[in-house]
């Protein structure tokens, strides 16, 4: 209940008693499990981050789709996600980044581990797409990593402003037809093999 409350309106917008009321249960068995508002705060990045992993991680891994079609395939079901929820809710990293990230340093280090879990997962793919001749060899897939998430959160601010995936469509033109663009040799095979 908390996640979804929290995601929804944010993490200052939400009273205990909101989070409390919609579960069903007493003030009492709050504090039996948290010490305090910021100690649920701090479990739901960790949520967060299993709920990512167990949507994401697999897509990333799919042994039988090319590292680049994986990275698509991922980066697309999110943004089927995000239009499921009329483009409101956005990334929870994110959001509670943008509220708390500065004003405490147990959410910023938390939130930075979380984000540092998600760029690993990319950063893994990306070493496939390398070695699989489906991105240039002398890049830093470190680097590239983070680039893409970074690029990647700042377009979910702008969905949540612009109330469309607009910017979300932009990111996988300019990732996939520019940054992360197949060879033409490659790209030849590849829609060879597709379309068989």
């Amino acid at each position: 209940h908390a996640a979804r409350i929290i995601r929804k309106n944010g993490f200052n917008n939400t009273g205990i008693a909101e989070i409390l009321s919609s579960a069903g249960v007493p003030k009492g068995s709050f504090y039996f499990y948290f010490k305090s508002k910021e100690d649920l705060g701090l479990a739901l990045v960790d949520y967060y981050y299993r709920v990512f992993s167990s949507m994401g991680e697999p897509l990333l891994r799919e042994s039988d789709t090319s590292p680049r079609k994986r990275l698509e395939k991922f980066f697309r079901a999110f943004e089927t996600l995000f239009e499921s929820e009329d483009w409101k809710s956005g990334c929870p990293l994110g959001n509670l980044t943008q509220e708390m990230g500065t004003l405490n340093p147990a959410f910023r280090l938390k939130l930075k581990n979380g984000f540092n879990g998600i760029k690993q997962g990319l950063e893994h793919c990306l070493e496939e797409a390398k070695r699989a001749g489906e991105m240039e060899t002398e890049v830093d897939v470190g680097e590239i990593a983070n680039f893409i998430l970074n690029s990647w959160e700042g377009a979910i601010l702008r969905m949540k402003a612009e109330g469309n995936t607009e910017s979300l469509a932009i990111f996988r033109r300019v990732i996939f037809g520019t940054l992360l663009k197949l060879p033409s040799g490659i790209e030849k095979t590849t829609k060879r093999s597709e379309a068989q």
